[in-house]
């Protein structure tokens, strides 16, 4: 009988190393829900490789997975984790015990991210040690009986080997399923989140003092055109939270420091005791490509920002306000753009209910015309009024520019990209949006065609997005349309094409339509 290749006889060894890592890691995140949710092993790896992304890289996720960029994070975390735990099985059954020291090691290196965090405790390296010792432990007693000798001299070595490694494969899978049992028992024991979220079902917005009405001659009606109000579930997300920030509205607090006459703090009952404002206003992520999808219209409710500084009584060198998310991300916005007249908020409601937990609840900042990076902080906890030359947000140091206002874009959206439609009388549709300046018309341009002006929507106030339209008799063939928005400010979106970084992506949207 002709003896197994070398890589075949490790495969068993191979299996105990991802088995043995896969119950460390179920019992690291069960130890997380137990004693550090903030700290489970997969967030706070993932947290620091978010932190350490470079601007492309970021770029890059978000073009590729969309809003699901943290999904996909974690998949390829957990993708390397495995390929990591079977070259440790090989390792142990080769050179022991430098396999369990990789696994022991891996666990050692995600405590030491973990007292990184903004959100770090005492007990924040407990999961990351547990998991990597359980791994170790349980990696060492499985490959050791694939090296272990036989008890009693047999006549045939291999079939007791055969025997062995059938043994060790079995015990495996028991890891697998231990491994995968306390994972669920972690979700299980995560009282935290259903206990926010009950909080939250339960809470009772405050009537706003004034409110913001949208004309019915906002919507043109035309179907497949984005709503004028973005559904809350179809609101687009991106941040740097893995783990979504479970916070109370009883313990939370807001604290106003830095180049101030006087700090202020306020809590919530402080905040909802103020008079509430009612704005409709547009959010767009930096990172959106011309003709993407990463904005959305809201109808915010909230505290006007600049009367919580004014409270505050800024000092006349302070030119920035550093705002500061309870998981430790910070924005910098410009001190004017939070003191002026546009409708900057402490926003507690989006669209007639309190904020979803995954968009900051229960309080997060809403800025009109800054993009979200330099803005739109969630779970908002403090205000540093500072200046540029003496702090930056998270985004600058990687390569993001330290200010953000919202470039001028106007976008296709009906017809889709590739979309085919029969010859005749048709529609070109989509909006456009300069927050804060506002916009005074849209033209589209169909093949080599002149530039032709579409028809506007109205519009509920520069703040906002407006829908736009165009008639149009579709002639059979393959077509290109595109548009281009012109500002309040008599500027025309530029023909340039630039990446989201540093500050934004230009350039028109096209799409190619097929009529047949």
């Amino acid at each position: 009988m002709t003896p197994a290749p070398s890589r075949l006889r490790d495969l068993p060894a191979v299996v105990a190393g991802i088995a043995a890592t896969v119950l460390g890691a179920g019992l690291g995140e069960l130890a997380a829900a137990l004693v550090a949710p903030s700290a489970s092993p997969f967030a706070v790896i993932g947290g620091a490789m978010i932190d350490l992304a470079p601007a492309w890289a970021k770029d890059l996720a978000i073009d590729l997975f969309g809003t699901g960029d943290k999904a996909a994070l974690l998949v390829g975390i957990a993708v390397l984790l495995l390929v990591v735990a079977g070259v440790a099985g090989a390792l142990e059954n080769r050179r022991p015990p430098w396999g369990r020291v990789v696994l022991a090691g891996l666990g050692a290196l995600g405590a030491v991210v973990s007292l990184t965090r903004a959100d770090a405790g005492l007990l924040s390296p407990v999961p990351s040690l547990i998991a990597g010792a359980g791994a170790a432990v349980v990696g060492a007693l499985l490959v050791g009986r694939l090296r272990r000798p036989p008890r009693r001299p047999v006549a045939d070595p291999r079939a007791d080997e055969g025997v062995t490694r059938r043994g060790v494969l079995a015990l495996s899978g028991v890891a697998v399923m231990a491994g995968a049992l306390a994972a669920f028992g972690s979700v299980a024991l995560s009282g935290g989140a259903r206990a926010i979220s009950a909080v939250r079902s339960a809470l009772r917005l405050p009537q706003p003092a004034t409110t913001t009405t949208v004309p019915d001659a906002a919507d043109l009606g035309i179907d497949g055109l984005s709503p004028v109000i973005t559904p809350s579930a179809d609101f687009y997300r991106i941040d740097t939270a893995l783990v979504v920030p479970q916070v109370d509205p009883a313990t939370w607090t807001l604290r106003v420091h830095g180049l101030v006459e006087q700090e202020v703090v306020l809590r919530w009952d402080d905040l909802v005791a103020l008079p509430q404002k009612e704005t409709v206003a547009t959010l767009v992520c930096v990172s959106n490509e011309v003709g993407g999808s990463l904005i959305g219209t809201a109808r915010w409710l909230g505290v006007p920002i600049r009367d919580i500084l004014a409270r505050a009584k800024p000092t006349a060198e302070a030119d920035m306000v550093l705002s500061r998310s309870v998981d430790g991300f910070t924005a910098s916005s410009p001190l004017e753009a939070l003191t002026d007249d546009r409708d900057a908020l402490l926003a507690i409601g989006m669209s007639g209910e309190p904020l979803p937990i995954e968009h900051g609840f229960p309080v997060r900042m809403v800025v009109p015309g800054l993009y979200g990076y330099v803005s739109a902080t969630k779970w908002v906890s403090e205000l540093e009024v500072t200046r540029f030359d003496r702090a930056e947000g998270y985004w600058t140091p990687r390569g993001w520019s330290e200010r953000g206002p919202v470039k001028l874009q106007s976008r296709i959206d009906v017809p889709r990209a590739g979309a085919r439609v029969e010859p005749g009388s048709t529609v070109i549709a989509g909006v456009a949006w300069h927050n804060h300046v506002g916009v005074a018309g849209v033209e589209v341009q169909v093949d080599d065609g002149p530039w032709q002006p579409a028809t506007l929507a109205t519009a509920i106030s520069a703040d906002t997005w407006v829908q736009w339209s165009l008639p149009w008799e579709a002639t059979s063939g393959l077509h290109t349309a595109r548009c281009r928005a012109i500002s309040a400010d008599g500027s025309t979106q530029t023909s340039d094409q630039a990446p989201p970084a540093p500050d934004g992506a230009t350039g028109w949207d096209e799409a190619t339509i097929s009529v047949a």
